[in-house]
């Protein structure tokens, strides 16, 4: 299913964009699975983010956690026997879940913890040194080295 929106005059004029227009055509695609478990998505810093997911009632083991390179998978499956419980009420969903985050480039996750319910997935941009900007010194004609030269020793 494609957008309501025509990204073909851009795909002229830009190389290298791809990957952007595909994540802007992703978003716009409705998906039913997105609404659950519920997610916080926070700015804790200028180069740091954290994902909370309220996952009440699965354990540490019950969840997987796995980036592959600008993908961070969230998924997790109860292992448990619900057989012989007989329920009047069943208000907390322990239904399995795979959950989705396209991280932009340089993005790693430092850290996850479980805690009262609440998944913490901390995440770090760590642009390597080659990639940062770096100031270019500007030389001019007079300031180039000159060349000496050498007489033959006696």
């Amino acid at each position: 299913m494609r957008s309501a929106f025509d990204f073909s005059p851009l795909y002229r004029s830009t190389v290298g964009f791809d990957r952007l227009f595909d994540l802007l055509d992703q978003s716009s695609q409705i998906d039913t699975m997105t609404n659950w478990p519920p997610y916080n998505i926070e700015k804790a810093g200028e180069d740091q983010y954290v994902i909370t997911m309220a996952i009440a009632g699965f354990s540490t083991d019950e969840i997987e956690i796995t980036q592959k390179e600008n993908q961070l998978v969230v998924s997790g499956q109860r292992k448990g026997s619900e057989e012989g419980k007989q329920y009047l009420h069943r208000g907390i969903a322990t239904r399995a879940f795979k959950q989705t985050f396209n991280l932009a480039d340089h993005v790693k996750v430092t850290g996850a913890s479980l805690e009262n319910g609440l998944l913490t997935v901390d995440l770090k941009r760590e642009v390597p040194e080659a990639l940062k900007p770096r100031r270019i010194e500007i030389t001019t004609a007079k300031s180039q080295p000159q060349q000496i030269e050498h007489s033959k020793a006696a």
